[in-house]
Parts: structure tokens; C-alpha cells; sequence
């Protein structure tokens, strides 16, 4: 019988070690965490997202990413609809362009449809990021193109330096914005440095960035852009309803941990490259893309999902290691995938201990199929 989702929860907080996802803060330590820092730095609870505290850190940022301007979200949802919807307005063109695995797609129940009243082109093929010649190819007119740099639900793939460049110049000479789904930018440059965040950024009109992925924040996100483009977003923000009366926690938790957080995304890079390849090593694993580009990928196994949960369920019982909490259908019947993502949980595991985990999992789960 499997596990309802309580359960499941609940046999996870008793492992000892976790593989896929990380341990749970205990509650409220963060918020007390966020407190302290603030009152070390000076800094005072803002009223609707103004103040010093917002000021410094939407100018770090937008900085770091080589814009005039940045503006601090409650979420990519928000942030993401309005940059659409202002290169919408803005070129009087209802259309935009976005991958077919696209958040805003598959995540978001179509809001830039049922919200911003936007049209969209899911351009080029599922398995690969969006390059210059689907854009040649695409005959309409379009406001803005949307690229998420990773895309995660193809692995964490990301287009070569040369291939953005192509597509970013295309953009500009076909008179199409180009945005950034930049959710994991932060893991993305280190495929490519030496370049700074500011030279990805160049290609873009408009960056989106989290706080909640990879930084670890409580939640948040930044959009930057130009000066005027940012005047107008702040606007439909409020419009949004994401001008809070109280948005400091969430930004607080975001400076508090920014520096750390991105000094780590070098280790975490060539952890995932070394992981990647002692995973691929174990029958009946296939990791995708081979090797990694980023620090998270998936691992395609010759099991049903059903199987691996119960699978998994016997090993956190057994052995007090969590493997997974979600396995995915895989491409073909009877198999699976999993996305895999490497943090400090991670680091701290050795290749051996990991893919010896991967390799008793599929062994109970194919003795226990019929």
C-alpha cells in the first residue's frame, strides 16, 4: 500500500541522511536567523517593499546582472507575467515565444493567458534548448522571447555561449525582447565562466532571478531591466498585489544568505559533474545531459515509479537514507526519472556511498516486480 503524502513526510524527516532535497530547517529558525541579521546590519522593517534594505539590495543585484535597475518580487509567477506583459504593451503585440517546457507553461495553469490576455508560441523541439534558428523559423510577430537558462525540465541543459549569442542577436535584429527565466542563473554562469552574470545578462532585455532556489532564502525573486522598464514593473507590481505592507522577511533572508550562497555554486558544479559520472556507472541508470552542465540533472532508471517508491520506502525504513521523494514517469513503460540537484547534502556524500544507494534501490524494486 503506498504511503499517503503525511507519511511520506513524515518517514523522510526520520532519515538520517538525505540524497535528493535537502534536511528541513527546523520552524521558525530562519525567521529568528533573518531577525538577528537585520538587527546587526540596522536594518528597519520596510513599509510596501521601501526602504534601505530593499534599496541596497535591488542596486546589488541589478548590478551584478549588468542592468540599470532591479525590482524585489514575492515570486517568479508575478515576475515573469509582468516583463511579458510589458514588452506586450510596449510593442502593441499580444505573442510571445517561450520553450514548450517553459514554467509559465506547465507550472503556472497558463496565467500569462488567463491573466495578461497573451497569446504564446512554444518554439522548437522538447528535448533541446531554444536556438537562433527556431526563431528563424517562427514567421509571427512576437513581443518577447522567454529563455530559462537552466531548463530544468530538460535536465538543466543550457544553449552554448556561441549559440546565445546567435539568438540574441537575432532577437534584436527581428525586434523581439528577450527575457530570462534566470531561476537558476546563479548555477547557469558557472557553465559559463569566465563570464560574469553581467555578460549573460547583456544578451537580455530583462533577467528574472531567484532567492528561494539555490540562494536558499525563504522566497523572493528580482526582476531587473532598464530604468524605465523597472518604473514599470514596479507599478504592475502593485497592480499584482505584491506590494505587501511587510516584504523584508523575504528580502532579508535573501541578502542574508546571497554572498555565501553563490560562493558555493563552483563546488557544487563539479560535485554534480563528478556524481553524474559515478551514477552513470550503475546498471540501469542513465543520467541526462552526460556529463551535467549545471549542478542539478535527471537520472533516467529501468524502473516503474511505483516500484522505486516502495523501493525507497524499504531502504528509508531499513537504512535511514532517503533517496528521492518524487520519481517521474520516464520516456519509455516501466521506467523512471528523478531530477537531482546538488547542494551541501551532496558535498558531504561520497560518489561510492551514492550510487551504491541508486544501485539497491533498483535491485529491491525489480525483485519486487511481478
Amino acid at each position: 500500500m503506498p504511503l499517503s503524502p503525511q507519511e511520506q513526510d513524515a518517514l523522510r524527516r526520520k532519515c538520517t541522511v538525505v540524497i535528493a532535497g535537502g534536511r528541513d530547517r527546523e520552524p521558525g529558525a530562519e525567521l529568528i536567523e533573518t531577525g538577528q541579521w537585520c538587527h546587526a546590519n540596522g536594518f528597519a522593517a520596510d513599509r510596501y517593499g521601501d526602504g534601505p534594505l530593499f534599496g541596497a539590495f535591488e542596486t546589488k543585484i541589478a548590478a551584478l546582472l549588468g542592468k540599470e535597475a532591479g525590482v524585489f518580487m514575492p515570486s517568479g509567477t508575478m515576475a515573469q507575467q509582468i516583463a511579458l506583459r510589458i514588452f506586450a504593451e510596449r510593442t502593441g503585440v499580444p505573442l510571445v515565444a517561450m520553450h514548450p517546457t517553459a514554467h509559465l507553461e506547465l507550472h503556472e495553469m497558463r496565467a500569462y493567458s488567463r491573466l495578461q490576455r497573451l497569446d504564446a508560441v512554444l518554439l522548437g523541439p522538447r528535448e533541446r534548448p531554444t536556438l537562433a534558428c527556431d526563431l528563424a523559423a517562427c514567421p509571427e510577430r512576437l513581443a518577447a522571447l522567454l529563455i530559462e537558462l537552466p531548463a530544468r525540465e530538460i535536465g538543466g541543459q543550457l544553449p552554448g555561449w556561441n549559440d546565445l549569442c546567435e539568438l540574441s542577436a537575432l532577437a534584436r535584429a527581428r525586434g523581439v525582447a528577450l527575457h530570462m527565466d534566470g531561476a537558476r542563473l546563479w548555477e547557469a554562469r558557472e557553465a559559463y565562466a569566465p563570464r560574469s552574470h553581467a555578460e549573460i545578462g547583456a544578451l537580455f532585455d530583462s533577467v528574472y532571478v531567484s532567492f528561494y532556489k539555490g540562494i536558499g532564502a525563504l522566497s523572493g525573486a528580482l526582476l531587473a531591466g532598464s530604468a524605465d522598464f523597472i518604473a514599470e514593473a514596479r507599478v504592475w507590481r502593485k497592480r499584482h498585489g505584491g506590494t505587501l505592507f511587510q516584504l523584508y522577511p523575504y528580502a532579508a533572508s535573501a541578502a542574508m544568505r546571497f554572498d555565501a550562497a553563490l560562493a558555493k555554486m563552483p563546488a557544487w558544479r563539479a560535485r554534480a559533474i563528478a556524481l553524474g559520472a559515478a551514477l552513470a556507472r550503475v546498471p540501469g541508470v542513465a543520467i541526462l545531459p552526460d556529463p551535467p552542465q549545471v549542478n542539478m540533472f535527471h537520472l533516467h532508471l529501468s524502473a516503474a515509479p511505483g516500484a522505486l517508491a516502495a523501493a525507497r520506502d524499504r531502504v528509508a525504513e531499513a537504512d535511514g537514507v532517503w533517496i528521492a521523494s518524487r520519481f517521474g514517469p520516464g520516456p519509455t513503460p516501466g521506467t523512471s526519472y528523478l531530477e537531482l540537484t546538488v547542494g551541501d547534502n551532496l558535498l558531504a556524500l561520497a560518489d561510492d556511498f551514492v550510487a551504491a544507494r541508486f544501485a539497491q534501490l533498483l535491485a529491491i524494486a525489480r525483485d519486487a516486480a511481478p
